[in-house]
């Protein structure tokens, strides 16, 4: 006997499954998330497509309301301007030599120094570590005077020395190598060297290539903070030929007048070679990132 009030079914009415009813809830919510994500999408790609627009538009109508949506004719003109007024050509010569010295010497350091503290057992190597780590929590702004000092003992200041120098040596780039050599099986350099391989061919020939993604994503690091990097340059460098373009852009803000068109171009400028490298390296990058923060 069923309890009163109890609802009868139908007969032959189908019951739902639990599937149909988890379907059923995702596409009433598929409305919701696509919205969710065209909103993100447009918080993320809108100021780099109002960046790329005003780069194109004369200085007196970037900051026009309603804003402009679609390019205008002042490109060149921009440039012309940029050429006279930094020298654009120079400073961006300036900028690639600097970043791409420091970023292969930070990488070959940062796998040298991480093959040393993954694979070889030598007195003092977990106190160099973790002093090496505890430099990772000195804000950057402290070591300018110290390395401003050691500069200037040298007689490197106004030299590209002195820009690429202190960034040789990056801890995060040394800890990651760490970490993600430390997972390679010894055994596999071991049967290297009995073949008579030395160290530097072992590197060179199994650890190397084996580690191809991780060494990607730290040369992307590495390079991205060399080419955005502006308070040192500025410290360092004195003469303008020298530059590199952050400087170089922040020259253009002029203490009465300031052409922000310029600026907005030489700062899209910037930012390509750096969107296009991560365009090229982003599978890399990515599973460089897992392997160097699961591999143990």
């Amino acid at each position: 006997m069923k309890a009163p009030g109890t609802p009868v079914k139908a007969p032959g009415m189908p019951k739902k499954s639990p599937g149909t009813r988890v379907k059923s809830r995702r596409r009433r919510r598929a409305p919701l998330l696509t919205l969710m994500l065209a909103g993100a999408f447009g918080l993320c790609v809108g100021p780099f497509y109002w960046l790329a627009i005003a780069a194109t538009q004369d200085d007196k109508d970037v900051f026009s309301w309603p804003p402009k949506l679609l390019p205008g004719g002042h490109l060149m003109e921009n440039l012309r301007g940029l050429e006279e007024s930094i020298g654009l050509t120079r400073v961006l010569l300036n900028t690639v030599l600097v970043a791409g010295v420091q970023t292969v010497g930070a990488v070959v350091v940062s796998v040298l120094a991480g093959y040393a503290f993954a694979k070889f057992d030598f007195r003092g190597r977990n106190l160099f570590f973790v002093a090496l780590l505890s430099t990772l929590v000195i804000p950057d702004t402290v070591m300018l005077i110290p390395i401003f000092r050691m500069m200037m003992d040298l007689g490197l200041i106004d030299s590209y020395q002195s820009v690429v120098l202190p960034g040789l040596v990056t801890p995060f780039g040394i800890f990651l190598m760490r970490q993600a050599l430390r997972s390679m099986p010894d055994e596999l350099l071991d049967a290297a060297r009995v073949d008579g391989a030395g160290e530097l061919r072992v590197l060179w020939r199994i650890v190397v290539p084996v580690n191809r993604p991780v060494i990607a994503a730290l040369a992307l690091f590495v390079f991205l903070g060399a080419w955005n990097q502006f308070v040192w340059p500025l410290i360092a460098l004195r003469s303008p030929e020298m530059y590199t373009l952050p400087v170089a852009t922040a020259t253009l803000q002029g203490l009465s007048t300031t052409n922000y068109a310029q600026v907005l171009l030489a700062s899209a400028i910037a930012a390509i070679p750096v969107m296009a490298l991560f365009l090229v390296l982003q599978r890399q990058f990515i599973s460089g990132l897992l392997a160097g923060a699961t591999k143990e």
